[in-house]
């Protein structure tokens, strides 16, 4: 009964209304009344247009069981709405009251061991639990009820960062639920999951329990299955509470903050029940990667949106407090990361949190107004990031405006699950460090890019790159095929096409299903030795290409013995037990070409393959052509406006068309653009404001 539409209307008119939005997390039940309106004041003063009030006040909105204490709640949301702040309002359900877990212990959720978790953290439900579930939908309509029409209430927020996993008998329950409506029958499941290994065949449903601790392997497909459920069942729950938000006559967007690839839940199943995709993204300062990284998390929530602008919910103004050490962000580099989302599509920029906590588990995490109070650089800092994007607000060049993509890169929640089971050839292979390291040679390169899944159109896109598809069904190998018979570049990494959606093997020579796409099988995967193996110019490199006969081309961590079917060997192994074997393939297909990766190549290879791909199919960077940028160098276009970030320690010159506008500064460009270490330009051919 989701109002998707009109609700995404309503985040589209608040975003033209006020700006892009900035604000954070606001917590006023933790400070004294006479707080609020120094709060108040100094959002005011730092272009605070939207907080998000209520995510963790269970215990204070119901202090015992059935009581409502909606005053404090009344007198804040009137106090920002007189000020001009629009509240995103938030169901109090991630943090029940250490009541209903005392009262009803299997509201609590059980560990994988069989131990209880108790209260007095957060997280601390199970959202198989049904009186949990009954009494946050009591708790949520009533806040629904009292607050639907209420001016300062523009969107509504449910839960906060799902995540919570159950292996106790509450989750048992639902889990059998689950694979009766998946399989039918006892049979049909048995035969999915192959229960005719290990003496694993069930004779009823009731005897299913979840992959709680055992003594050796669990069966993956269980296993697999457990945390498609896991991930189903928190929409189950999102569900309950955006329809009883509905229920209550509320008519803004209502959304919930995704966490990037968070392992636990597959976002992209919950994207159409999502009104406005939003995101919390913690990278961090001491990682050179990190920009990447976050960039590939970025384009993933403009992707499950179709393109549409979404929210960085959280982030981190200066240093966490949940790592093991933690280094700050400096005011230039927290700007530097706003802005990096506004370049990839976010049309909202917030923060984790408004003011520090002075007590509890995060009173050493960063906040807009630090313990030192406004008389900081980091509040200086917040105000600066507020001045920022109002010029971009105000320069009718950035809101709404989309980005073009023509490379998709395939990425599929159930197949990285299944792919990384135990019992593999090698637990070195990591579907997220592929997909970051093949990302990277775009994100070099300035060139967009979405990220698909298994079903998703391809139609459009010139390059797809699949750094590790574990598993591939029949309709992603079809549409695969389209798009290479059409003319566009297919580009497949190892151990992919293994298995099926149920995590068996599939039959015959590999990848079965992408055989004759690549025109390439393989009989047999082997870890490979620590030492990188050397790779040689392949047999028929089409002209003798000598880019491919360089020196510094390596394998490692995973090959596949491999035999051409009509594909050109563009690189073999150097020596050892695959000596001669073809490593780096690439197959004409109709218009197109499918190239296939049998093992896990040094970045050298990477470079050639995706830079080929890219070259063949014109496809160019936000700089023009698809030559490397210098290190450090981030360029994204959005609509027709160019964001240039200096990730680096140095300064950078770039060659631009002079007479453009920095919508930041209002200069307009020579022929040279002098980007300072840590600085951004945003660049336009007019400025409207």
């Amino acid at each position: 009964m989701s109002l998707t539409t009109p609700a995404r209307r309503a985040f589209e008119e608040l975003v033209a209304e006020r700006g892009i939005l900035f604000g954070g997390d606001y917590n006023p039940e933790q400070w004294d009344p006479a707080v609020w309106r120094e709060d108040v004041a100094l959002m005011q003063q730092a272009g605070v247009n939207l907080v998000t009030v209520g995510v963790f006040s269970w215990a204070m909105l119901e202090p015992t069981p059935g009581a409502r204490e909606f005053g404090w709640l009344d007198e804040v949301l009137d106090l920002l709405h007189g000020a001009g702040i629009a509240v995103d309002l938030a169901t109090p359900t991630a943090s029940p009251p250490p009541w209903l877990g005392i009262r009803h212990p299997e509201t609590l959720p059980v560990d994988r061991d069989g131990v209880r978790l108790i209260p007095g953290s957060r997280n601390q439900f199970s959202p198989s639990s049904r009186v949990y579930r009954e009494h946050a939908v009591a708790i949520s309509r009533d806040l629904a009820t009292r607050y639907a029409a209420h001016p300062a209430v523009r969107m509504w927020h449910v839960g906060n960062e799902y995540g919570q996993i159950d292996h106790g008998d509450e989750a048992a329950r639902e889990f059998r639920g689950w694979l009766r409506a998946r399989y039918g029958t006892i049979d049909a499941l048995n035969t999915a999951w192959g229960t005719a290994f290990w003496s694993q065949r069930y004779a009823d449903f009731d005897e299913i329990l979840p992959p709680r601790r055992m003594p050796y392997l669990v069966n993956p497909t269980q296993s697999l299955d457990f945390r498609r459920f896991t991930s189903d069942q928190m929409l189950v729950c999102y569900r309950e509470l955006r329809d009883t938000i509905r229920d209550a006559g509320a008519l803004q967007p209502i959304t919930t903050n995704f966490m990037g690839f968070f392992a636990h839940v597959d976002y992209r199943s919950w994207a159409e029940d999502i009104d406005v995709i939003a995101d919390d993204q913690y990278p961090d300062p001491a990682s050179a990667e990190s920009p990447i990284a976050t960039a590939l998390i970025q384009d993933l929530m403009r992707s499950l949106g179709d393109g549409r602008s979404w929210m960085l919910m959280e982030q981190a103004v200066s240093a966490t407090s949940w790592r093991p050490h933690n280094l700050p962000k400096t005011p230039q580099r927290a700007r530097r990361d706003s802005l990096q989302a506004v370049a990839r599509g976010a049309d909202a920029i917030c923060y984790f949190q408004w003011r520090q906590a002075r007590a509890g588990a995060e009173r050493f995490h960063s906040a807009m107004l630090p313990h030192a109070g406004a008389d900081s650089d980091v509040f200086r800092g917040v105000v600066r990031q507020g001045e920022d994007l109002q010029r971009l607000s105000r320069s009718g060049r950035v809101l709404g405006s989309r980005i073009d993509a023509r490379v998709a890169v395939l990425f599929d929640w159930s197949s990285w699950w299944a792919g990384e089971e135990p019992a593999r050839p090698t637990e070195r292979l990591s579907t997220m460090e592929q997909t970051t390291r093949w990302y990277r040679q775009l994100w070099r390169r300035g060139v967009a890019a979405d990220i698909v899944g298994a079903a998703s159109d391809l139609d459009g896109y010139d390059v797809v790159l699949v750094p590790h598809a574990y598993i591939v069904r029949p309709e992603t190998a079809d549409a695969l095929r389209r798009a290479a018979e059409r003319g566009a570049h297919i580009v497949v990494g190892p151990f992919s096409g293994v298995a099926d959606d149920n995590a068996q093997v599939l039959q015959g020579r590999s990848p079965v299903l992408l055989r004759d796409l690549l025109g390439v099988s393989g009989e047999e995967w082997s870890g490979m030795p620590d030492e990188p193996t050397p790779l040689t110019g392949g047999l028929l490199t089409g002209g003798g290409d000598v880019r491919w006969s360089a020196s510094g081309h390596t394998a490692g961590i995973l090959a596949e013995r491999l035999r051409a079917e009509g594909a050109d060997v563009l690189l073999t192994y150097a020596h050892g037990d695959l000596f001669g074997i073809p490593a780096v393939t690439r197959n004409r297909v109709g218009d197109g070409a499918a190239w296939y990766l049998g093992t896990v190549v040094s970045d050298s290879v990477l470079s050639l393959v995706i830079g080929d791909a890219l070259a063949a199919t014109g496809v160019d960077g936000a700089l023009g052509g698809s030559a490397e940028l210098p290190d450090g160098l981030e360029a994204v276009c959005r609509g027709d406006v160019v964001f240039l970030l200096n990730h680096s320690a140095a300064s950078i010159d770039i060659p631009m068309p002079p007479g453009l506008v920095d919508l930041l500064t209002g200069e307009k460009t020579e022929s040279v653009v002098a980007l300072r270490a840590g600085d951004v330009r945003v660049l336009s051919e007019r400025h409207d404001s």
